[in-house]
């Protein structure tokens, strides 16, 4: 298994959270490195099994040989379907929704600014053939600042979509080099890599669905949880964390509350950890990439019949 591929965030409050039963099933919906997946299978008995899922090819090089884990390479939107096909609920789920170390630090997959010659490609799934620089060449003014706008909170997005519908009518946009001088006088010389961090996530998640494939994750999970099963998520944005929280609270996206008669909020999971769990000041000192990282643990309510 590589070990470099990616360091897993709060990997001991993860484990932790998934109060793992050594005769269990879990899931991990973003294998990647496999290093959460390898702390699970050290809990899990020869009776336990772990089921994982990537859409990645990459990620399958770090497979360990255990015959306790199935591999699925696809993406977790899909999760619950293969699990409803083989028969079987999860006594454990996490999904650990942040973009892996491998992924930033391989120029070919386009994922970083920080090199200039890079493809501006962006996929995870890299059968797909929707690419970042695809969608700077294709989408109009208005999608490309409504992509900006929704997904990378961009104040100047309006003028940014301007400045490359502008560009491309003379230049091709394909590396971040492209990108940046098509972006020219937008970026802001005191926050410039603030700027294209924002522009960079908002390609991603445009390019990879990453908001649509979240909100179908999660209202697939009542289906295929045992009661008293456990949800452990991590989301390294407010546009990952806000869904997620609403989704524990209230069993929806909006966060829009039900309630019984007896003024009982009626959702499938219930908060484990009132307040959101973030990384020590430890392990922020040995992986800054960790700083963003929000934690959040559910557990699948007993359901109960009258």
């Amino acid at each position: 298994m590589t070990t470099n591929y990616h360091i897993p965030v709060m990997l001991q409050e993860c484990i932790e959270g998934l109060n793992i039963n050594p005769d269990g099933i879990y899931v991990d919906v973003t294998f990647g490195g496999g290093g959460h997946s390898k702390a699970i299978l050290q809990k899990l008995s020869n009776k336990g099994r772990l089921i994982a899922f990537d859409q990645d090819s990459d990620a399958a090089k770090n497979l360990p040989n255990d015959k306790r884990i199935t591999f699925y390479q696809t993406n977790f939107r899909y999760f619950a379907n293969f699990l409803l096909l083989e028969g079987v609920k999860a006594d454990g789920i996490i999904a650990d929704l942040g973009v892996s170390s491998h992924h930033f630090d391989d120029e070919q997959r386009g994922f970083s600014f920080r090199f200039e010659n890079a493809p501006l490609d962006m996929r995870m799934n890299r059968q797909s053939d929707f690419t970042a620089a695809t969608l700077l060449s294709s989408y109009s003014q208005e999608q490309l600042k409504n992509v900006f706008v929704e997904y990378g909170e961009i104040k100047n997005a309006w003028k940014l979509a301007q400045n490359i519908v502008a560009y491309r009518a003379q230049h091709s946009i394909s590396t971040t080099a492209d990108l940046i001088a098509a972006a020219g006088n937008c970026i802001p010389a005191h926050s410039e890599n603030k700027y294209l961090a924002t522009l960079f996530q908002a390609l991603r998640i445009e390019v990879n669905g990453e908001i649509d494939v979240l909100e179908e994750f999660l209202l697939s999970t009542p289906d295929v949880v045992n009661e008293g099963g456990r949800l452990v998520i991590m989301t390294y944005h407010s546009l990952e964390d806000r869904p997620v929280k609403n989704f524990i609270k209230s069993g929806n996206i909006q966060g829009i509350e039900q309630k019984d008669v007896y003024g009982n909020i009626i959702a499938p999971f219930s908060a484990v950890n009132r307040k959101v769990i973030t990384p020590s000041e430890q392990e922020l000192s040995l992986n800054p990439r960790s700083r963003s990282a929000k934690l959040r643990i559910a557990q699948r309510q007993v359901l109960t019949t009258h």
